[in-house]
């Protein structure tokens, strides 16, 4: 236990240091809050960049309404997402799950069948950025 608490403190003094960073960069009536910095996915697995001589960064905004679901998919590229909105739930072949709520980011879990899902009572909203390559789809629906 003591362990994981100098664990989380170490990564809130991080991204203080790193919000302290941009105050030196923008003007003072700019304000910059890291949402999250990582180098895994939500699942744990590494972040992996496609190697491309085409590369295409792509932005959505995804509103999923209450009680509806994505259905399974998966991501060939890197994703990273900003829930504006609600509460989703990402689900796992494997059982696993991971919830998110309005004011969260996360990184998208590469080539793993996953389903998005709203179990609440209001819409969910959230902006997706993917970075992949010209011409290859950042989405793949579960055949």
């Amino acid at each position: 236990m003591l362990k994981q608490l100098l664990i989380l403190s170490a990564v809130c003094l991080g991204l203080n240091a790193q919000a302290e960073e941009s105050k030196e960069v923008y003007k003072k009536e700019v304000t910059a809050t890291v949402v999250f910095k990582t180098g895994t996915t939500a699942n744990g697995q590494p972040i992996l960049y496609p190697t491309t001589d085409a590369p295409e960064a792509t932005m959505l905004h995804v509103e999923i309404p209450a009680g509806k679901e994505t259905g399974w998919h998966k991501h060939p590229v890197p994703g990273y997402a900003y829930v504006l909105n609600g509460q989703l739930t990402v689900q796992l072949k494997d059982g696993s799950s991971n919830t998110f709520r309005a004011g969260q980011g996360f990184a998208e879990v590469e080539n793993t069948l996953h389903n998005g899902k709203n179990e609440g009572t209001e819409p969910v909203k959230l902006v997706v950025v993917f970075t992949g390559i010209v011409g290859q789809p950042f989405t793949v629906k579960a055949q």
